[in-house]
């Protein structure tokens, strides 16, 4: 049977990539029946767009740093999320 994992959505990028490790760690030991594996595979799925939606979150802010004139960072432009 499915481990049941807690909301997705709730759930830090570090919890969420032990998860999927440990979705993966299952799926690649080839003893979970196929019905279970399909289970995982969906969870790992949703692990998985969870985890890039976070790192793609830290990437936008990162790139939202301001620089000044001398190419160094001076602080922080508000982070709008239409881009």
């Amino acid at each position: 049977m499915v481990e049941e994992i807690p909301d997705i959505s709730q759930m830090t990028f570090e919890d969420a990539l032990r998860a999927l490790e440990d979705v993966v760690r299952r799926l690649e030991s080839g003893d979970v029946p196929l019905d279970e594996s399909i289970g995982l595979y969906e969870q790992g799925e949703a692990l998985r767009k969870h985890c890039q939606a976070r790192l793609d979150s830290a990437h936008i802010r990162i790139e939202k740093i301001v620089s000044g004139t001398d190419g160094r960072p001076t602080g922080t432009a508000p982070f709008d999320a239409d881009g």
